[in-house]
């Protein structure tokens, strides 16, 4: 609980929530007549919890992608890592953190079929369900299409070290002072009182303003994705 700010969700939940409901129609079209680059990073503020969301697309007609899924309720972080190749869904990759432990990783063959199945839970190995495969499937694709959205609507996820004087650091090594809100500053400040060293934070920038998603004492830039190395 302690890793994120409350204050400040409220403007950007307009911004993602239509962007997710847009028609494969309206994505295409989107996608047509504006350049997206090939590495992007997003995210939004979830019923549960805190989405991050790092992205890849490849000249080859692949796409990379990972996502941090940070819960309200408990510090048992979620990472998902996605591999489609042609539009169709190739790996899964899950870790929950926690008091239980949970791994899982599945591979689909270039049909779609089922190639590898593995899980994980609190030490213990177990078998997957088609009916959990089929969930896992489902919910990769929403992502998809959830990040798709995301970067037609230029919303863009940004992290880095926050310093005293109201600068932040970010992971690509700029540093500049964030447009967030008064009580997104004061959460800050309020954390940072409280830590003999720079705290973390990531924010949201889009067209229609800036979001404050988390405040962190563990430093964000040593897992962040790179382009290069993703």
């Amino acid at each position: 609980m302690n890793s994120f700010s409350r204050g400040a969700f409220t403007p950007l939940l307009s911004v993602w929530r239509p962007l997710v409901a847009l028609t494969g129609a309206l994505l295409l079209t989107a996608c047509s007549s504006n350049k997206l680059p090939p590495f992007t990073a997003s995210g939004y503020v979830a019923d549960q919890g805190v989405m991050r969301i790092w992205r890849q697309d490849n000249n080859d007609g692949s796409v990379h992608m990972l996502t941090a899924l940070s819960p309200y309720r408990s510090r048992a972080t979620t990472t998902s890592e996605y591999r489609w190749q042609d539009d169709e869904l190739v790996f899964i990759e899950q870790n929950v953190q926690g008091e239980k432990p949970e791994h899982i990783k599945v591979r689909f063959d270039d049909r779609g079929e089922l190639s590898f199945m593995q899980r994980e839970v609190n030490g213990q190995k177990q078998q997957l369900s088609n009916e959990q495969i089929a969930l896992y499937q489902y919910h990769a694709t929403r992502m998809k299409a959830t990040s798709e959205a995301l970067r037609i609507g230029k919303v863009v996820l940004r992290q880095g070290r926050w310093h005293r004087d109201g600068t932040v650091t970010t992971c690509e090594g700029e540093t500049f002072r964030p447009k967030l809100d008064a009580p997104s500053l004061s959460h800050i400040a309020r954390r940072q009182s409280h830590s003999s060293l720079e705290v973390s934070i990531a924010w949201l920038e889009a067209p229609e303003g800036s979001q404050l998603l988390l405040v962190a004492n563990q430093d964000f830039c040593s897992w962040q994705p790179k382009p290069g190395d993703f």
